[in-house]
């Protein structure tokens, strides 16, 4: 799951994206909204997120909403500081 999530997030693209998620849930729309780039790219951004986790969608009509996992976001931050407690 780590090693999954750490390619992930090694993307600025698909840190932004998170951070807007931070904020609030979004459809793909608001998202590719906040781009300048094409909506194939941020569909294959939000792809790469939800395979690692990191995101969670869920079909609203038409559209679809995105929101962070903050179950693997919680264990990434726990792994994180269970990395770093060892190196003190």
């Amino acid at each position: 799951m780590a090693d999954t999530a750490f390619r992930a997030l090694a993307d600025p693209t698909r840190r932004r994206i998170l951070e807007l998620l931070a904020e609030r849930d979004r459809t793909a729309g608001e998202i590719a909204s906040q781009f300048s780039i094409a909506f194939p790219s941020v569909s294959h951004h939000l792809r790469v997120l939800k395979e690692a986790e990191l995101v969670t969608a869920e079909r609203e009509g038409q559209s679809i909403r995105y929101r962070i996992n903050t179950t693997v976001s919680q264990d990434l931050v726990r792994y994180l500081m269970k990395l770093l407690g060892r190196r003190s």
